[in-house]
């Protein structure tokens, strides 16, 4: 990852969505809108509902007032004994109009059973027929109704009134037999009147719903606002257009990605971060740890520390692990994690090297070769040819031994090539390789690559172990194939300390660089390393780990003694994790399985 692309991640910074607009309304934007469209169709529909309403009950409270005063004027002994003048206007009149101005009506209109007034508020009304329906009054039934009269449309009641003398008969008989109505009365309100009450109750209404309306758009625009930050101003188009090229990229990306906050727990991973690490399906907002990752790649992921193309062992990979902490406004948002296999490149690496070492002897014992044919012709022409015979065959019996024995205890050809390969090497670097007797291979379960990996990175650690020491310097390889395969390789090095034996099955740990120190005699060197230079003994890890088996170190013990590195393979537990095997009393073993999981 480049700086410039690190100061992109680390400073949050947002990339243009390609055919963005710049004008177009934003979600938060068009959700505030949409909420505020809502909001005032609601409170309209509210408050028009409450005017209904409330001129419901204004009508329905007029009817009730009218209805209410109509029969209070019909119980009036004043009104049934002016029925029996021969001028009941002359009572009636002046009597209704009082009444109508102390109460607030704006008719009280008595007449005759055939609709004569006898009294109006218009004098010239006064014996004209009264405009509305009776029939009911007049059948002895009191009634209320909204109709459009001379003064204009009102609410008004029309009671039956009944003469003095059967006025007491008419609440002690059935309906059926009630006697006739003497007049009848109507009390009425006007409609201008009923709406100039309803104005005043409306303008309460429209303060509440005012009040709600400016309540209800606060209260989105603070919401509007706050969506509008969460999702950085974007339209609906745009986050979906990001969110389709993101699963694009994702899906189409081949390094693993991971994203994780603060709190160390996982936010996303594409599908070669999944492979890689194995995570489960519910990996979602789990921390590090819950999803079972642990070890030094653990550490770096749940540290959020700045990190970049550092090599880590995971399970069977190599993983070169880069990581850096993203930032917006000066606010921590987690860390992103990018994830490259190089398995089968450092395996690739760790082979090319063996070859480069082979080759490497090659050239060192055709150098040693052209100066023994000098030594061999020379001894002809001074005419020593028996000695010079036996000068050059004792060289090839050496080397034809050392053949011999591998090919005839070893059949895989890799395996014989790579350990004549190591023979050379450490005979070019003055240390004694030599095959052990007791070497017999006629089948194994490993493939030719992992025997390579396997036996070449014992036999580097143990030549580069047996070159820093003080002479004599040896190394021997012993390999058997039986009910396990079990490689031990014995070099005259410081050996390696049992409680250094987790380390050394971890990423970058090495006992090569004497600067580091950790008081024991042996080196630790936490620096990311390549082939050689601390992934040795890690590589090693893998197939111990893959193929359930375990390692065990036997330190040195004297100064003429030799440490050892024993691994085992059960043939009958392929890919089962091996149980602890604890070291002998008195014997300086450090024996453990590669547990899965572990890197």
């Amino acid at each position: 990852m480049s700086a410039r692309q690190r100061d992109r991640v680390r400073h949050g910074a947002r990339s243009r969505v390609p055919g963005r607009r710049r004008r177009s309304l934003s979600l938060a934007q068009q959700l505030f809108a949409l909420q505020l469209v809502l909001v005032l169709l609601l409170v309209v529909a509210g408050g028009a509902l409450a005017y209904v309403n409330a001129r419901r009950e204004s009508e329905a409270e007029a009817g009730r007032r009218a209805l209410a005063l109509a029969h209070a004027m019909a119980e009036l002994p004043e009104v049934r004994g002016a029925l029996d003048d021969d001028d009941p206007s002359g009572v009636l009149q002046p009597l209704a109009e009082s009444v109508r101005a102390a109460t607030g009506t704006d008719f009280i209109v008595f007449m005759d059973t055939d609709r004569t007034r006898y009294s109006h508020p218009t004098a010239e009304q006064i014996g004209e027929r009264f405009i509305g329906t009776v029939e009911p009054a007049v059948a002895g039934e009191s009634l209320t109704e909204t109709y459009q009269g001379t003064l204009g449309p009102s609410v008004r009641a029309v009671v039956p009134i009944y003469a003095a003398d059967t006025a007491d008969a008419v609440g002690s008989v059935d309906a059926a037999d009630r006697a006739q109505p003497a007049a009848l009365v109507s009390v009425g309100i006007l409609q201008e009147r009923i709406w100039g009450e309803l104005r005043r109750r409306l303008s309460w209404i429209v303060v509440i719903a005012v009040a709600a309306l400016g309540v209800a758009a606060l209260g989105s625009f603070a919401i509007s606002r706050r969506l509008d930050r969460q999702t950085l101003g974007l339209g609906a188009v745009e986050i979906t257009r990001m969110y389709e090229h993101h699963e694009a990229v994702l899906h189409a990306v081949r390094e693993g990605l991971l994203v994780i906050d603060t709190a160390g727990r996982l936010i996303l991973a594409n599908d070669e971060a999944v492979e890689l690490l194995g995570l489960p399906e519910d990996r979602e907002r789990k921390t590090i740890r819950e999803l079972g990752l642990s070890g030094p790649l653990a550490d770096v992921l749940t540290s959020g520390e700045a990190v970049e193309d550092r090599l880590h062992v995971h399970g069977d990979r190599v993983l070169v692990v880069s990581q850096q902490p993203t930032f917006k406004q000066g606010r921590h948002l987690g860390s992103v994690v990018t994830l490259r296999d190089h398995t089968e490149l450092e395996a690739l690496s760790g082979e090319l090297e063996s070859e480069r070492g082979f080759a490497d002897a090659l050239r060192a014992q055709a150098h040693e070769a052209a100066n023994r044919l000098h030594t061999v012709v020379t001894m002809v022409e001074m005419g020593e040819p028996e000695r010079a015979v036996e000068f050059a065959t004792a060289e090839l019996q050496t080397s034809q031994q050392l053949t011999d024995q591998v090919t005839g205890s070893v059949t895989e050809p890799a395996l014989a090539a790579v350990l004549l390969g190591k023979a050379a090497q450490a005979h070019q670097n003055g240390v004694a390789f030599t095959v052990s007797p007791e070497t017999s291979v006629d089948d194994t379960f490993l493939s030719p690559r992992e025997l390579v990996t396997l036996v070449g990175n014992l036999a580097d650690n143990a030549i580069d172990a047996a070159v820093a020491a003080p002479p004599p310097r040896r190394v021997s390889v012993t390999i058997q194939g039986d009910d396990e395969l079990v490689v031990r390789v014995t070099d005259s090095g410081p050996g390696l300390a049992a409680e250094h034996l987790d380390d050394a099955l971890s990423w970058g740990w090495s006992t090569k660089d004497a600067d580091h120190s950790d008081g024991d005699g042996a080196a630790v060197d936490r620096s990311p390393r390549v082939h050689g230079r601390g992934l040795g003994l890690a590589l090693v890890g893998q197939i111990v780990h893959r193929y359930g088996g375990t390692v065990e170190v036997e330190p040195r013990i004297d100064d003429g003694g030799e440490s050892a590195i024993v691994v085992r393979l059960p043939r009958q537990a392929e890919g089962a994790a091996a149980a602890l095997v604890r070291p002998p009393a008195g014997r300086h073993v450090a024996a453990r399985p590669i547990l899965p999981g572990e890197p």
